[in-house]
C-alpha cells in the first residue's frame, strides 16, 4: 500500500524504537520512574497501576517532534504529555490531531518481557482516522487510513476470519472487581476459548487481526491505547465497536469495548454478554 503519510509515520515510529526504546530493553535503564496511579490517587490495586520509564519519554519526544512537520497546524496529543495536562485532550475534538502511546505495554517492557509497541493515531474532529502500529520485536508495522483501507509491512491486508469451533476470547484484567472478571471467564468457558489478555493494545488488535484471537474484552479504552488499532481492525475487515454498537470516539468519555475478527463474531459475543448480564461499560478499574 503506496501512501507517503504512512511511511513517514513509520520511519518516526521505527526511529522512536531505535534510538529511545530497543537500547534500554532488558538493561537498568528499563527501570519504572514512576506509576502514574500514585500521582493520580488511583488507590493500591496493582492492576491499575501505569508505570513510565525513560523510554516512554524520550520516545514521546521524538515522536511528537517528528509528527508535528508532517501535517502542519495539527494538534498533538501524547500520553505522558496529556497525563501531566489532562487539558490537551481537549484538542481531540476539533481539527486534526496526532494521538500518541510512546510505549504500549510499559510494564512488559520493564519488566523485559514482551509485548510491547508504539502506537500513533489520526484523529479529525473526535474519530480515528489514521492507526498506525509498530512491534519493536518483530519488525511489524501495521498500518491504516480512512479510504486507504490496511496493510501489514506495506501489504495490503484484510482479515481472515478463522472460524474456530470454540472461539478464541482475550480478557482484560483492568476489572474493578476481580470476581466479576472471574465469573465472566468462568461463564464464557463453556463454548469459548478464554485467555488472559496481556495488557498491550499494540499486540491485541494485529493478533486479533491475524487469527490469533477471534474476540478481545476490553474494559477501560482509553485513547491512546485504542484509536489506532480500532482504525487498523476495522480498515482490514474486522469489527471494534462499544458494545451498544456504536463507534469509538477518541473525545468521549465512555468505556467497554468488544473487538473481533469479524461483525459476526462481534454480534455473538454482544449477544452473549448481554445474556449473560455483564456491562462492560461499569467494569473498568478506575485510577
Amino acid at each position: 500500500m503506496t501512501d507517503p503519510l504512512s511511511h513517514a509515520v513509520e520511519q518516526a515510529m521505527r526511529d522512536a524504537a531505535r534510538l529511545a526504546i530497543m537500547p534500554r530493553f532488558r538493561t537498568t535503564d528499563a527501570r519504572v520512574l514512576v506509576n502514574k496511579a500514585d500521582t493520580v490517587g488511583g488507590g493500591t490495586d496493582s492492576a491499575a497501576e501505569e508505570p513510565v520509564t525513560a523510554a516512554d519519554r524520550e520516545s514521546e519526544e521524538l515522536l511528537s517532534n517528528r509528527l508535528a512537520a508532517l501535517i502542519p497546524g495539527a494538534g498533538i496529543v501524547g500520553e505522558e504529555a496529556a497525563h501531566a495536562d489532562p487539558a490537551l485532550l481537549q484538542r481531540l475534538r476539533r481539527g486534526t490531531c496526532w494521538l500518541i502511546d510512546p510505549l504500549d505495554g510499559t510494564a512488559n517492557f520493564a519488566a523485559g518481557k514482551g509485548p510491547f509497541g508504539v502506537l500513533v493515531a489520526l484523529v479529525e474532529d473526535g474519530l480515528p482516522v489514521g492507526g498506525w502500529i509498530f512491534d519493536p520485536l518483530s519488525g511489524r508495522f501495521c498500518a491504516a487510513r480512512a479510504g486507504h483501507g490496511a496493510s501489514i509491512n506495506g501489504e495490503r491486508f484484510t482479515v481472515t476470519d478463522p472460524r474456530r469451533d470454540c472461539p478464541l476470547v482475550a480478557v482484560t484484567r483492568l476489572f474493578r472487581d476481580q470476581t466479576m472478571r472471574a465469573n465472566l471467564m468462568e461463564a464464557l468457558a463453556p463454548d469459548h476459548g478464554v485467555v488472559d489478555s496481556p495488557r498491550c493494545a499494540a499486540d491485541q488488535y494485529p493478533r486479533i487481526a491475524t487469527g490469533g484471537n477471534d474476540v478481545t474484552l476490553f474494559t477501560r479504552t482509553l485513547p491512546w491505547d485504542h484509536a489506532a488499532g480500532i482504525t487498523f481492525l476495522n480498515a482490514a475487515g474486522g469489527r471494534a465497536a462499544r458494545p451498544n454498537g456504536t463507534a469509538y470516539r477518541c473525545d468521549e468519555n465512555s468505556e467497554g469495548l468488544i473487538a473481533a475478527t469479524s461483525q459476526q463474531q462481534w454480534d455473538a459475543m454482544a449477544r452473549r454478554l448481554d445474556e449473560l448480564g455483564y456491562d462492560l461499560t461499569k467494569a473498568n478499574v478506575t485510577l
